[in-house]
């Protein structure tokens, strides 16, 4: 599953890209976005800043309230449940990004593993989002089984990732046509294994885009 990915681009190149309106005053996001951290999407014809996960309230033994988790991946056989179905049939988003990341290695060694497009300095993920009290809006990511693709040697699972031609059928289509655009990605990736240790301190990577 997808806990890291990179975005280099931006406002005004996202905008630019996708065709959409840049956010007014500009963002606060990172060039690497972790889950409970400000991403870019790309929502009701514009890029808009978001917190990537949905949170999940959680309580302690006592009852008492404790920080909300950010569940920052969707799987595609998960969409109709009920954490997911308002979202999915109603709020659908473009995630820009230029590589995402999975974890390789041996437990406390792991080193990350980055996967890109070719040649694509940009793409789009699929994603939801929603309003929430927490954390404003916020976004998750859409994955999907790997298998059958270049990703499947990293990953059992992946972001579904979709061209330009579907981003209006994922964003505005009927929920059927949509998720039919949630399938593995069957055109090449890139796989770039480094020795970049996989835990690094999220806190510090934020910047002004």
């Amino acid at each position: 599953m997808c806990n890291l990915y990179r975005m280099t681009k931006n406002v005004s190149e996202v905008a630019a890209w996708f065709d959409a309106v840049a956010a007014a005053g500009g963002a606060n996001f990172a060039a690497e976005v972790y889950p409970g951290y400000p991403g870019l999407v790309v929502a009701e014809g514009a890029v808009r800043p978001m917190t990537w996960g949905f949170p999940l309230v959680l309580k302690g033994a006592k009852g008492q309230p404790l920080k909300p988790k950010p569940v920052n991946n969707a799987r595609t056989d998960k969409l109709g449940t009920f954490f997911w179905r308002h979202a999915f049939e109603s709020r659908r988003c473009l995630i820009p990004l230029t590589a995402w990341a999975e974890a390789e290695g041996a437990k406390g060694r792991m080193t990350r593993t980055w996967l890109s497009l070719p040649d694509a300095p940009l793409f789009a993920a699929a994603g939801v989002w929603r309003p929430s009290d927490e954390w404003s809006d916020c976004y998750a990511m859409v994955m999907t089984d790997s298998e059958g693709t270049a990703a499947a040697n990293v990953h059992e699972r992946m972001p579904v990732l979709l061209a330009p031609d579907d981003y209006a059928g994922w964003l505005g289509g009927p929920p059927d046509e949509a998720l039919a655009l949630c399938r593995p990605w069957d055109e090449p990736i890139t796989i770039d294994r480094t020795g970049e240790p996989w835990a690094k301190n999220a806190a510090s990577q934020i910047s002004l885009f």
